[in-house]
């Protein structure tokens, strides 16, 4: 399954077509290369008076203006991608790929982006409980998810519901036979952080008749 993000603007929806590229699945960029490779991006255009086409030609204000916005929406895809990765260890199962759109300046931009992430059940319940946490945490990292985070965040919860379920079957049974077996008191802060992500998701969800 994929997390990741997707940005729809006007100028996108005037290109012919994105440029798929997998190969950026096994490349991952560390924030500092990301602010590097954007601050070489930026210092190449000095101003605005340097923006060329492709073709030689100075761009008019229009294009200047959807080049800026294409800048904008690279650094935000990037940036969402990255806080999926920084927040998904042992769920994100590999680097982020993109999509790319051309900007009337001939460069190519991040207009989209996923990252792979494993929806596997643990040996136990309470692996799967600690498992889907994970998912959860991962899913809702960006500052701005998207609906196919909400939607696997959504699916990560119905797993965790699952997972109590069985878990409380299992300590009923287990009762029965001795009161040795004790859960380990949750911490009621991050108990009400989980609560309130969950409710968000939850509402999300609703509103998309999910």
């Amino acid at each position: 399954m994929q997390i990741g993000s997707i940005y729809s603007d006007p100028y996108l929806r005037l290109q012919d077509k994105t440029i798929s590229s997998p190969q950026d699945t096994n490349t991952q960029e560390t924030p500092l290369q990301e602010d590097l490779a954007q601050n070489s991006t930026e210092d190449s255009i000095p101003n605005q008076e340097n923006l060329e086409a492709i073709n030689g030609e100075k761009l008019n204000e229009s294009q200047i203006q959807q080049v800026r916005e294409l800048e904008q929406i690279d650094r935000n895809v990037r940036a969402h991608e990255a806080a999926h990765i920084a927040a998904g260890s042992g769920v994100v199962t590999g680097g982020a790929s993109f999509s790319y759109t051309r900007g009337p300046d001939g460069k190519m931009y991040a207009t989209a982006g996923e990252v792979p992430i494993s929806m596997d059940k643990g040996n136990t319940p309470q692996e799967t409980i600690a498992n889907a946490r994970k998912i959860i945490a991962a899913a809702m990292a960006p500052s701005d998810p998207s609906p196919q985070d909400y939607k696997v965040a959504a699916s990560a919860m119905q797993m965790e519901i699952e997972a109590k379920i069985e878990l409380t079957q299992e300590q009923t049974k287990g009762k029965e036979v001795s009161n040795k077996n004790q859960d380990t008191p949750n911490n009621p802060n991050q108990e009400n952080s989980n609560a309130n992500r969950n409710a968000a998701i939850v509402s999300y969800m609703q509103n998309l008749n999910y």
